[in-house]
C-alpha cells in the first residue's frame, strides 16, 4: 500500500513538473539566458521562492477541501469558479497547440517528417494514453519515465558545454540586472494557469486528500517544483556554456541551437527527444488538468470526461495543424498565465479560512503570509508586464 501511495504522490509531483516543462519552457529558458546570461540564475533563483510559496498553498487547500479548485472558488464566490474554469481552460488550449507544435518540431528532428505530421502523429499518441482503462496510472509512469529522460540528457549537454558555473552561482545572488518580464513568465510557466492545479487534481482523484495527507502533500507539491526547477537549471547552464564561449543562437529555434552547438548532431538529436518528451507530457497534463476543471459542472461532463479530454487534444492538434505555431507567442502565453496566478492562489488563500471550505483546520500562518507575498508581487509584476513588456512582444 505505501508503495502504492508513494507511487500517486510521486506521479503527481511529475505531472505537474511535466505539464510545466513544454515547449515553452525550453524556449522561454533558452531565450531569457541568451538576454540576460548568468544573471538569468537571479530570475530561477526568484521564480522557484514564487513557485513553492504558490503550490504549496494550492495543493493544502485542495487536499484539505476534498474540491477541486472551481468548486473552491464557487464557495468563496458564487460564480467565480465558472470564470477561473473559464480563463484556465482558455489558458490551457493557448498552451496545448503550441505544445503540440513542439511535439511534431521534436518528431521533425528526429524522423524527418513535417512538424504537421510529428504533431497529428504525437496527438494520437497522446489520445491513446486516455483509451487504457488505466489511463491515470500510465499518465503517472509516462510523466515519470519523461522527466527522468529529459533531465538526464539536458544534463549530458549542459556538462558539454562547459558552463561558467561560478559564474552563474554569484549572479544568481548578485545579478548585473533584474528582469521583470522574465521573472513573471517563468512563475507563469510553471505555476500560472492550469500547471499548479495538474498534481494537486491528480491526488485527488486518487484519493490521497484529508488533513491526515497533509504530510505527504506538501511533500509532493515541492517535488513538483524541485524536479522543474533541476530541468530549468540544467538548461540554462547548457545555453550559458554556449553563450558564453560567444556562439549565436538561431532565433528561429533558440532551444534546438544550444543543443546542437554544445553537442554537435548528437546534440541535436538529442533536442529532438528533449523537445518530444516535453511536448507529449505537456498535452497529457495540460489536457487532463484544464478537463478536470470543468467535471464538476453537470453529471454528464464528469461521466463522459475522459472523451472530452480526448476532444480537448484533438482540437489543440487540428488548430496547429491549420494554423501553427510561433517562438515569440510561447512566450507571450507563458507570461499572460501568470496573469492568472494572482487570481486563483488569492482564492486559495480566503478560502483556507472559511470553515465551510475547510472545517476545523488551520492554516499555518507563514504559508498565508508567503501565499500574500506570492499574490501582490505576481499581480503587481503582472501589471507591469501588460504595460510595459506585453506591448513590445506584441510588434
Amino acid at each position: 500500500m505505501k508503495q502504492s501511495k508513494w507511487s500517486l504522490l510521486l506521479g503527481a509531483a511529475f505531472l505537474m513538473a511535466t505539464s510545466a516543462i513544454g515547449p515553452g519552457f525550453l524556449t522561454q529558458t533558452t531565450v531569457f539566458t541568451q538576454q540576460l546570461a548568468a544573471s538569468f540564475g537571479f530570475v530561477i533563483l526568484m521564480s522557484i521562492l514564487l513557485d513553492i510559496g504558490a503550490q504549496m498553498n494550492v495543493w493544502r487547500i485542495i487536499a484539505v477541501s476534498e474540491k477541486r479548485a472551481q468548486d473552491i472558488a464557487n464557495l468563496v464566490l458564487p460564480g467565480l469558479g465558472y470564470l477561473v474554469a473559464l480563463l484556465i481552460v482558455m489558458g490551457g488550449l493557448a498552451f496545448n497547440i503550441g505544445n503540440l507544435g513542439g511535439a511534431g518540431l521534436g518528431m521533425n528532428v528526429l524522423f524527418g517528417i513535417t512538424p504537421e505530421i510529428g504533431a497529428l502523429a504525437s496527438g494520437l499518441i497522446a489520445i491513446g494514453i486516455f483509451l487504457v482503462r488505466e489511463a491515470g496510472k500510465l499518465m503517472d509512469r509516462v510523466a515519470q519515465i519523461a522527466g527522468f529522460v529529459m533531465i538526464l540528457l539536458t544534463l549530458y549537454v549542459a556538462i558539454t558545454s562547459s558552463p561558467p558555473v561560478g559564474e552563474a552561482v554569484i549572479k544568481s545572488f548578485a545579478p548585473d540586472t533584474i528582469d521583470v518580464l522574465a521573472i513573471v513568465t517563468l512563475v507563469g510557466g510553471t505555476v500560472g494557469g492550469y500547471i499548479t492545479f495538474a498534481g494537486g487534481h491528480r491526488l485527488l482523484d486518487a484519493g490521497v486528500k484529508g488533513v491526515s495527507s497533509l504530510g505527504e502533500v506538501t511533500k509532493s507539491s515541492v517535488s513538483g517544483i524541485a524536479v522543474a526547477s533541476v530541468m530549468r537549471i540544467f538548461l540554462f547552464l547548457a545555453a550559458l556554456g554556449v553563450i558564453s564561449q560567444g556562439l549565436v543562437l538561431n532565433p528561429d529555434n533558440p532551444p534546438a541551437s544550444v543543443f546542437q552547438l554544445a553537442a554537435g548532431d548528437i546534440g541535436y538529436k538529442i533536442f529532438g527527444i528533449v523537445m518530444w518528451a516535453a511536448a507529449l507530457t505537456s498535452v497529457v497534463g495540460c489536457a487532463y488538468t484544464s478537463v478536470s476543471f470543468i467535471r464538476t459542472f453537470h453529471p454528464k461532463i464528469e461521466y463522459a470526461h475522459k472523451w472530452i479530454i480526448i476532444a480537448f487534444i484533438a482540437i489543440s492538434t487540428l488548430v496547429f495543424v491549420l494554423i501553427g505555431r510561433p517562438v515569440k507567442v510561447l512566450v507571450l502565453v507563458g507570461a499572460l498565465n501568470g496573469l492568472i496566478l494572482p487570481l486563483t492562489l488569492g482564492v486559495m488563500l480566503f478560502a483556507a479560512y472559511n470553515k465551510k471550505i475547510v472545517g476545523d483546520y488551520k492554516h499555518p500562518l507563514w504559508m498565508t503570509v508567503f501565499g500574500g507575498i506570492v499574490v501582490v508581487s505576481m499581480a503587481f509584476m503582472g501589471i507591469y508586464t501588460m504595460i510595459n513588456e506585453l506591448p513590445k512582444l506584441m510588434q
